[in-house]
């Protein structure tokens, strides 16, 4: 057997050959992330061996950059591993020598397989692989509408402190339309009345009208925030508000797609309570073929939410902790459901309410439920069956 430990960069990779003796067969080599730098790779494969299945190629999982390269080996019919940069490390640190370097990562890599102490990672098929894009993607874009809306509060906390008591929130249809309008309490004391009890009655379907306009109209004349410089604060409230807009707007567009390619994919799992088809997406985009999890424990690990232990002679740390390594992707699509079947569901109510009443914090107690909720999602997924509470005897 001929192990090739390829060191993964975004534009050269870094590659070695060794045999199943840890014998180097090919020094450290640079190839370019290319079809003639695969072209090379291969060049100095045949050198040694024309036998497929005598070769097995090992790589870390670095951001997105491995993809390309191991789309290629297998579609030729190479055996590919991909390992978790943490098994590498794990290996490094039993070397004396504390060197960190491109051909030694290879090496390392290299070793790791021939090893045969590490749990390979697959990509998934193309149409979950899309899918894990979209989902992946939405998460940043929504990230990205919390960071300009922490902008627009605080130019609104400066401009018109009291503003924030007029809505349940600043980023209420309502109110939105109000700010774009007359993002300062001087515009908003100069709005005409009929105007503004338009624009409210539009926005609120109905519910706001004539007597908001006018608390809103009053509250603005004795406002206590600072003067607006040249207009520039009102500019930049409408500039963000508006890409708060657009965004949602491209994430609805996201959603449409998303949940277009889970009706292809896996609608059995849409039938857990708390995991609708976009946290669906991500749980499945994200699992993959769940045959590579052997046990509950294995996918819990995946996911990031199993248990910490340390341990040391006769001291012993409780294992109160999450692990968070893992997909944190996952981890956080599974987080959110748990939030949402505490709510809804009688059985994670109960369970919700078990821990609650044990004396654990919000946090720790929905952090219990994230452990029932994965091992509801590997029933579900295993037995592609739809989810059936089981009530405990209490209930």
């Amino acid at each position: 057997m001929f192990i090739v430990g390829i060191d993964i960069a975004k534009r050269n990779h870094e590659a070695i050959i060794l045999d199943d003796q840890g014998n180097i067969l090919q020094k450290a080599f640079s190839f370019a992330n290319s079809f003639s730098g695969y072209e090379e790779l291969l060049a100095r494969l045949l050198r040694i061996t024309n036998l497929k299945s005598q070769v097995c190629f090992g790589m870390e999982s670095t951001s997105h950059y491995w993809l390309p390269i191991y789309s290629r080996l297998l579609a030729d019919g190479y055996t590919v591993h991909v390992i978790n940069p943490l098994q590498t490390h794990a290996l490094r640190e039993m070397y004396l020598r504390k060197n960190k370097s491109d051909a030694r990562d290879a090496f390392i890599i290299a070793e790791v397989i021939r090893f045969g102490r590490f749990s390979a990672a697959q990509a998934p098929p193309d149409r979950l692989l899309a899918l894990r894009e979209l989902c992946r993607n939405r998460f940043g874009i929504v990230d990205s509408v919390s960071d300009l809306k922490r902008k627009v509060t605080a130019l609104i906390d400066r401009l018109f402190p009291e503003y924030e008591s007029l809505f349940s929130s600043i980023f209420v249809a309502s109110s939105i339309a109000v700010l774009s309008k007359y993002p300062t309490p001087e515009r908003l004391r100069k709005a005409n009345l009929n105007a503004l009890t338009n624009i409210l009655l539009k926005a609120s379907g109905g519910r706001f009208g004539r007597a908001k306009a006018m608390e809103m109209k009053n509250l603005a004349a004795h406002s206590f925030g600072m003067p607006d410089c040249d207009g520039v604060y009102a500019e930049l409230v409408g500039d963000y508000l508006a890409q708060i807009q657009f965004i949602r707007e491209q994430v609805e567009k996201l959603d449409a797609r998303i949940e277009a390619l889970m009706r292809e994919c896996c609608p059995v799992i849409t039938t857990i309570p708390g995991i609708g088809p976009i946290l669906g997406a991500v749980v499945i985009s994200e699992l993959g073929d769940l045959s590579r999890f052997p046990s509950l424990d294995k996918l819990a690990a995946f996911a990031g939410i199993d248990p910490t232990v340390k341990q040391s002679g006769e001291m012993k740390q409780p294992a109160s902790r999450m692990s968070k390594r893992g997909s944190p992707y996952l981890r956080r699509a599974i987080w959110m459901a748990s939030t949402i079947a505490v709510t809804c569901d009688p059985m994670f109510q109960a369970y919700f309410e078990k821990k609650k009443s044990s004396g654990k914090c919000y946090q720790c107690a929905i952090g219990h439920v994230t452990k029932k909720m994965i091992s509801v999602i590997y029933a579900v997924l295993r037995d592609n069956q739809p989810y059936r509470p089981v009530l405990p005897e209490a209930a």
